[in-house]
């Protein structure tokens, strides 16, 4: 008979945690990015070329994208212990 491991998970705790912290930053970046419509239709805002619009908003969402990229990739405590033969 074969021994059953137990089962490992893919994700621990920290790496949720990075999951979740990229996610508030991508959201932000979008969140940042929405408005700057004008009331009347017929009249052009230069809202939608702001600081906030431009720069901030799209850094944020790379930001939050190489956050979850970093949580994805980020080797586990529990998988190192088991490539070294630890328990």
């Amino acid at each position: 008979m074969k021994k059953q491991k137990g089962s490992v998970l893919l994700f621990d705790r920290h790496k949720y945690m990075w999951l979740i912290i990229g996610l508030i930053v991508t959201a932000i970046g979008f969140i940042l990015m929405i408005g700057g419509s004008s009331d009347d239709p017929a009249v052009f805002s230069d809202a939608i070329f702001n600081f906030r619009r431009m720069t901030l908003a799209p850094i944020l969402v790379l930001a939050g994208y190489a956050i979850q990229i970093y949580a994805i990739m980020k080797k586990s405590a529990s998988a190192s212990d088991e490539a070294s033969g630890k328990k």
